[in-house]
């Protein structure tokens, strides 16, 4: 089943703002990084924070504010929240409350494993019903023939689950430094140089579109 065009392609306002989308998707993870890097002088500047707990909850805190941001300047600027990081948000949210309020940091740890996961599922589960269903998580600017967007959509579903186990292996096995520093700067160089080793796929499986004649 093909994927139609308006779920595949990105919106206008995404095509013009590119570093915008780009800043909203990657800001959130910026600024956890910041959080955990500087907790101690955060905490001593704004007293209240310290209330919150250690270092890694402080970040989580300043992760969720600024992936509610994120969101809001998403749905205001582009008129509608991308699939992937409102769902991602959405675990954000859950898991860094469960986080703080329990004063447990594994919650917030697993969040990658859990959305991760989630894509990673619902991608080959529905190419198990005959959906390739990738154009609904990335809202990707390219057209695809039907046999393309089913080897792609099995690509990346097996990846993400790549991604469950590897963050599960460093959490799990190594300090909360090593661990922020492998989701902000270890989690994105991965994806990219596996999004490029995708383009000769992609440009195999490219559909070429005529373009949209102005009326005369």
């Amino acid at each position: 089943m093909s994927i139609t065009e308006n779920e595949n392609t990105a919106t206008k306002a995404e095509r013009q703002q590119p570093l915008l989308k780009l800043a909203l998707e990657l800001g959130p993870l910026l600024i956890f990084f910041f959080g955990n890097l500087r907790a101690e002088w955060l905490a001593k500047t704004f007293p209240a924070l310290s209330a919150i707990g250690g270092p890694l909850l402080i970040a989580t805190a300043l992760f969720m504010v600024a992936t509610v941001i994120s969101l809001v300047i998403s749905k205001v600027v582009f008129h509608h929240l991308p699939m992937m990081p409102f769902v991602s948000g959405i675990v954000v949210l859950v898991f860094g409350t469960l986080s703080i309020w329990l004063q447990d940091e594994t919650f917030i740890k697993m969040k990658p494993t859990i959305v991760n996961s989630l894509f990673g599922v619902v991608l080959l589960g529905g190419l198990l019903f005959g959906r390739s269903l990738l154009g609904y998580v990335f809202n990707a600017a390219f057209q695809l023939d039907d046999a393309g967007w089913r080897k792609l959509t099995l690509r990346w579903g097996i990846f993400f689950l790549f991604l469950a186990v590897l963050n599960e292996a460093v959490w799990r096995n190594f300090s909360d430094a090593v661990w922020v520093n492998f989701k902000v700067w270890g989690t994105m160089p991965i994806t990219i140089i596996f999004t490029l080793a995708q383009m000769p796929l992609i440009m195999r499986h490219t559909v070429e579109t005529a373009p949209v004649e102005a009326d005369k």
